[in-house]
C-alpha cells in the first residue's frame, strides 16, 4: 500500500501496527456485524472537531440505539487509522474522503458511505517565535511542518496549500506531532516551524498569538474560495467488500452518524461541553466553544456527499499529487449516498 511520502520513522510505526494486527488475528472479513459482535472504527485524532460527529454518536449512545456494539480506536493520524483497516485491526475508518481517492489510485477499493464534514476544518499556521520574519509561503522551504501523522489529511491539505502557492511538498519536512497537547507542544518548543491542523488546536494557538495563519479552511466560504467547490472532509469509509458483506451494519452506522449531525445542528454550548471528554477542550472552554461555532456550518446537515464534492477533492489532490490527474480514478466508486438517504428519512433531516 502506498501513502503520500512518509519518513523512515513513520514507516516503522506503520510496520509495528501491522505486526500488532497480525498477532490479534483481526480481520474485517470476519466481522460478526448483524449477529451482534463488536464493530471497530479507527480514527486519527478523535479529539479534534473534525471528528466531532463520531464522538457525539459514541458518547451519546447513538450507536447503541442502533443495536451496535462499537469500539472506537484512536490513532495519532488518519493514515495510521487507515492502516488499521488494511491490517484488519478495524472494520471502518473515520477519516478524510480524499483517502478513498488516493487508495483507489493505488488499487484499493474503499468507499465513503456517510459524510460528516463538508470543509477541511484545517488551517496552516507559521510559528511566530520560530519564524518571526515570515512573509510568504516560499519562506517555508526547508522548514519543518507539523502534521498529525505522515500521510494523514493534515499532510495532504498542507501539500495542496503549498502547491497552490508554488511550493513543492518535497521542499519541506513533514513531522508527525499527533493531536491535542502534543501538537501544541511541538510548535511551542520549536520542534516544528509551522503546523497544519484542525480545531481546537489551531484556534488555541491563534488566540494566544502563537501562530500567523497562512491559509484557513475552517469555514464553507474559505473552502469554496480555495477549492472552487464543496470540499468533503471527514466521513466514514470502509472497504467495499465490508459494505457488501455487512449492509445492515453499514446502515446502522450511518443512522448513528446522521443522528449525531442532527443533534449538532441545535446543540447548546452546555450540551456540547457535557458531551465531550474534558481533555478535548485543551484547558480553555471559551476557545473550544468559539472554535466549534466557527466550524459548525461545515458539518454536513444530512450525511450526503456534496454534489460537486468528489470532483473538487480530486482536482485539489491533483495539484499536489500529479498522478491523481490520471483517468484511473472512478469517482462514483469512492462514495455512496444510498445509506445516508435512508438515514435522512428516518431522522427527518
Amino acid at each position: 500500500m502506498v501513502f503520500p511520502p512518509v519518513s523512515r520513522r513513520a514507516f516503522g510505526a506503520l510496520s509495528a501496527l501491522s505486526a500488532v494486527a497480525a498477532c490479534t488475528g483481526a480481520s474485517w472479513a470476519q466481522a460478526p456485524g448483524s449477529t451482534g459482535g463488536r464493530i471497530t472504527i479507527a480514527v486519527g485524532g478523535q479529539a479534534v472537531l473534525y471528528h466531532l460527529p463520531l464522538t457525539i454518536a459514541d458518547r451519546l449512545g447513538f450507536f447503541q440505539a442502533e443495536g451496535l456494539d462499537v469500539h472506537v480506536r484512536d490513532f495519532a493520524g488518519g493514515a495510521l487509522a487507515l492502516q488499521a483497516v488494511h491490517d484488519g485491526a478495524a472494520h471502518v475508518c473515520s477519516g478524510a474522503y480524499e483517502h478513498t481517492l488516493l487508495q483507489q489510485s493505488q488499487g484499493h477499493d474503499f468507499r465513503a458511505f456517510v459524510v460528516q464534514g463538508r470543509a477541511p476544518q484545517q488551517a496552516l499556521g507559521v510559528s511566530v517565535r520560530a519564524q518571526p520574519g515570515y512573509r510568504r509561503p516560499a519562506d517555508l522551504r526547508g522548514r519543518r511542518i507539523g502534521v498529525s501523522a505522515p500521510g494523514s489529511s493534515t499532510q495532504v491539505m498542507a501539500s495542496v496549500l503549498l502547491a497552490r502557492a508554488g511550493v513543492d511538498a518535497r521542499e519541506v519536512s513533514f513531522v508527525g506531532v499527533g493531536t491535542g497537547a502534543t501538537a501544541v507542544a511541538a510548535l511551542r518548543t520549536g520542534r516544528v516551524h509551522a503546523l497544519c491542523h484542525a480545531d481546537p488546536i489551531m484556534s488555541l494557538l491563534e488566540h494566544r498569538g502563537e501562530v500567523r495563519l497562512v491559509s484557513d479552511l475552517r469555514t464553507l466560504t474559505a473552502a469554496q474560495e480555495v477549492f472552487g467547490g464543496a470540499m468533503p472532509a471527514s466521513c466514514l469509509y470502509a472497504p467495499q467488500a465490508f459494505l457488501h458483506k455487512e449492509p445492515m451494519v453499514a446502515q446502522a452506522l450511518t443512522n448513528a452518524i446522521v443522528h449525531a449531525l442532527k443533534w449538532l445542528q441545535t446543540a447548546s454550548p452546555a450540551d456540547l461541553i457535557k458531551a465531550v471528554p474534558a481533555s478535548y477542550v485543551l484547558g480553555d472552554r471559551a476557545v473550544y466553544l468559539a472554535a466549534f461555532n466557527r466550524v459548525r456550518e461545515t458539518f454536513s446537515p444530512n450525511g450526503l456527499m456534496p454534489e460537486d464534492g468528489p470532483a473538487t477533492a480530486l482536482r485539489a489532490l491533483a495539484q499536489a499529487y500529479p498522478h491523481m490527474a490520471s483517468p484511473r480514478v472512478s469517482l462514483p466508486r469512492t462514495f455512496t449516498d444510498d445509506l445516508a438517504r435512508k438515514a435522512r428519512q428516518k431522522f427527518g433531516v
